[in-house]
């Protein structure tokens, strides 16, 4: 399995962030420009909080909040839940699954060297079963292997 330095080098490890005193609304517009899902929300150099479309739609409407007037703190999720580069594409599935988050920042020294979403890792998945797959394939096909075949993708 691909540890998160693997996924990194091929998916990137560009990380938008957010400083938890914006508002919302900027917030938003930054998610639609750059086409994600998710901002890190980092004050004084620190990760505080994660603020996702997730978080909008179940938080804001039904608190009766409107997105021009209310800061990312009021309803980011404060309980950050990070990972390290040399942690496992499992180590992050079983984590997700387990406290039932989407969004992993990526730490290394205290800083945020990249985001793994739920997405990046069904992609991670599917790479590897697809690998296994060919591999049993060849395998019960009687094909001649070389050095390369034994290593899954790195995408």
């Amino acid at each position: 399995m691909n540890s998160v330095r693997d996924i990194l080098q091929s998916k990137g490890n560009e990380v938008w962030s957010i400083d938890p005193d914006s508002l919302i609304f900027d917030a938003l517009n930054l998610m639609a420009a750059k086409n994600v899902g998710a901002l890190v929300a980092i004050e004084k150099g620190k990760v505080v909080g994660i603020f996702s479309e997730r978080d909008y739609a179940r938080k804001m409407i039904l608190k009766g909040k409107t997105s021009k007037n209310t800061p990312v703190k009021d309803i980011m999720t404060s309980d950050v839940i990070t990972v390290s580069i040399d942690h496992t594409a499992q180590d992050c599935m079983n984590l997700m699954t387990d406290k039932r988050v989407r969004h992993l920042p990526i730490m290394e020294k205290d800083k945020v060297v990249g985001l793994l979403s739920i997405g990046d890792m069904v992609k991670e998945t599917i790479a590897q079963q697809e690998f296994l797959i060919n591999q049993l394939t060849r395998y019960i096909r009687g094909d001649e292997f070389s050095p390369t075949d034994s290593a899954p993708p790195k995408h």
